[in-house]
């Protein structure tokens, strides 16, 4: 099989398109044929070595879809559409960036969709953070108001989109001025262009503060972003777009607002249980709701697509598509 091998931590030229053996699945490991797989900032953090507990060479790649080629002993069928991701893959054995990948069944959701492989593989790890950011992280509730930091990654977008779907009054930023539309055209009431502080612009639109807020770009504008916040709201730390995620020399009072509640999410296979998947594939399905903008590439682009994620040149969700998710799909290289 073709396979993605990252050597060591470096530059994308670090990336390799390998030939390696088709893995064996054992009791309890599920393979699966895979079709596409996303990209994540965690993606660039491994490749650059900011990672803890990767070890080297490795194929990358924290989440797949595609379909189950062998799962002896399992409940799973061959030919059976599903998405893989987190509980360890990519870190303590090899992930997503291969024609085939074995990994727990623990790490399986399936699910079914007539869906393009360059959608599907656009939704895993993003839709279990964005889903457990507002639920176990925020607990945000129809009619509250919600700012996202860092509104045109991927995560951003899909963030913004169930939030509008439940009810929520939406505020996103970016930094590009161009962007303002796209986050209008994904669900958000408010798009903020970011200058670095945001907190005098938002309780201009929302006077008080904003019941919830999601910090996406990480520890450079949280500050800014508790104060953002109104008394008795939280504001949930949950993605590193900044690659800064360390506060130094921490005092809690002095650094967060009177008030605020700071909390955190972080997740996996676990907390994407398949009705969530399904519930929001169907109403992809059916054109009444996006996740955001995805970008697809060849598998022997990859290194275009860690180049187009370090620079965030692609606003939304980046996926790569395996030879037989192309043959499938058609042509990468497209916006879906």
């Amino acid at each position: 099989m073709r396979a993605v091998v990252l050597t060591e931590p470096g530059p994308v030229e670090n990336l390799q398109i390998r030939d390696l053996p088709v893995p064996e699945p054992g009791p309890g490991w599920v393979r699966i044929a895979v079709k596409a797989f996303g990209l994540n900032r965690s993606d660039h953090h491994m490749r650059t070595g900011v990672a803890e507990g990767v070890r080297y060479p490795i194929v990358p790649g924290l989440e797949a879809v595609g379909v189950v080629d062998a799962a002896p002993g399992s409940d799973l069928r061959p030919g059976q559409q599903v998405a893989a991701l987190m509980g360890g893959m990519g870190r303590a054995y090899n992930g997503g960036y291969a024609e085939y990948t074995v990994v727990p069944r623990s790490a399986v959701v399936p699910f079914e969709s007539s869906l393009p492989w360059g959608v599907l593989g656009a939704v895993p790890e993003t839709l279990q953070t964005a889903h457990g950011s507002l639920t176990t992280g925020l607990d945000l509730r129809p009619g509250q108001s919600l700012l996202i930091r860092g509104g045109t990654s991927a995560l951003g977008f899909a963030t913004a989109a169930l939030a509008h779907d439940l009810g929520a009054t939406v505020l996103a930023t970016t930094r590009q001025p161009g962007r303002l539309d796209s986050l209008k055209a994904y669900g958000v009431d408010h798009p903020v262009l970011d200058d670095g502080a945001i907190a005098h612009e938002v309780r201009r639109i929302r006077p008080g503060g904003v019941d919830a807020a999601l910090e996406l770009v990480g520890t450079p504008t949280l500050p800014d972003t508790l104060l953002s916040t109104q008394v008795h709201g939280t504001v949930c730390f949950a993605g590193m777009l900044s690659d800064q995620w360390i506060v130094r020399d921490f005092y809690p009072i002095a650094y967060i607002p009177r008030g605020v509640r700071l909390t955190s999410y972080a997740g996996g296979s676990a907390d994407l249980p398949t009705p969530v998947l399904q519930r929001c594939l169907d109403r992809m399905s059916d054109g009444a709701f996006s996740l955001g903008p995805v970008r697809s590439y060849r598998m022997d682009q990859i290194r275009d697509a860690h180049h187009a994620v370090e620079t965030n040149t692609v606003s939304g969700k980046v996926v790569v598509l395996t030879p037989s998710g192309l043959e499938d799909d058609g042509e990468a290289g497209r916006d879906h």
